[in-house]
């Protein structure tokens, strides 16, 4: 493993954490602020998972007397992209209940100028079973690469890559709900088909967006369970944003790349179909993801050029030493 790239995915690492530590300060702060509350059970679970993950890593470090390794890698940034959601999405939720004016109709409208028909999208895949499963499996995707991109990086020994990836992910999240708060919108479902009993086709991720929204507006729900969250998001799509940005991240590694175009082009295709989504919203998600795919390009470079030139070892167990200072005993 060439020493440099771990000596800088370790300091994008370290910058990560203020990242997570300003999320988690804001989440408490607006909870406060705005008077929500969370049950207790509801945070156990979240939060052991992303530990479990960390505290393997670190463990794996200590072992390795203090040098990086590819598991470290994998486990730390699992850990970490696990912590960024469980930390967003209540204040998703804290966003929502600003109740700002709906934009649903000025979406609608954006989605008119750009000669976009929703309704002839919606119709040819609902007539096509096929592809109605097809939109079911690819809207899933958005879970499954937050475990799948560190381990596919970490074996291809993209580290740095694996980091900013952790980064952009939280900058789009971030991005994303503060737009989501100044544009607040119900989703096409709701203008269109949930008024009419005979639609054919409801998607269930968007009833669940349904249950929490109006409650959130009206100030009703003030208490949330983390277990049963979902994220309020309509404008822009995070869908869209994540599937950009996990192509991005694969992109790189040859041997996943067509899994990764096929898998991402899917999701962004199904976003509109299954997340009740107006056309612009995938379109913002999509400028989302650049936005936060060069801001983490442009943070990285500088975290790197700042770097103190680490001393580098080889040690055993496939690891090498590329400890910064403040970890050395000197």
């Amino acid at each position: 493993m060439p020493g440099s790239e771990a000596s800088a995915a370790w300091r994008i690492f370290l910058c990560n954490w203020v990242v997570i530590g300003l999320i988690a300060t804001a989440l408490l702060i607006a909870a406060l602020v705005l008077g929500f509350s969370f049950k207790p059970t509801s945070l156990v679970l979240a939060f052991a998972v992303a530990a479990a993950y960390l505290a393997a890593a670190f463990h794996n470090m200590r072992r390795n007397s203090g040098a990086f390794s590819t598991i470290f890698f994998i486990l730390g940034s699992t850990g970490q992209v696990l912590l960024i959601p469980v930390l967003m999405t209540p204040l998703t939720y804290i966003a929502a209940s600003a109740n700002l004016p709906l934009q649903d109709a000025a979406l609608a409208a954006w989605d008119r100028w750009l000669g976009l028909d929703w309704h002839a999208y919606y119709a040819y895949v609902t007539e096509h079973p096929s592809l109605v499963y097809c939109a079911f499996l690819s809207y899933a995707m958005i879970g499954w690469p937050v475990f799948g991109i560190p381990i596919v990086l970490g074996v291809a020994q993209h580290y740095r890559r694996m980091q900013q990836f952790t980064l952009a992910f939280a900058i789009a999240l971030i991005i994303t709900t503060a737009i989501t708060a100044l544009v607040p919108a119900v989703g096409i479902y709701d203008e269109h088909f949930f008024a009419n009993p005979d639609a054919p086709f409801q998607s269930t991720a968007f009833l669940d967006h349904l249950r929490d929204f109006p409650r959130l507006r009206d100030g009703s729900l003030r208490v949330l369970d983390m277990a049963n969250l979902t994220g309020i998001v309509t404008f822009p799509s995070f869908h869209a944003a994540t599937a950009v940005i996990y192509l991005w991240a694969l992109w790189p590694v040859w041997w996943i790349r067509p899994v990764a175009i096929l898998a991402n082009i899917g999701m962004l295709l199904a976003t509109p179909y299954i997340g009740g989504h107006y056309f612009v919203d995938v379109f913002a998600g999509i400028a989302i993801a650049m936005t936060a795919i060069a801001a983490a390009g442009l943070i990285s470079i500088r975290l790197t050029r700042q770097a103190p030139q680490a001393a580098l070892s080889l040690v055993p167990g496939g690891a090498i030493s590329a400890t910064p200072r403040s970890m050395s005993s000197g």
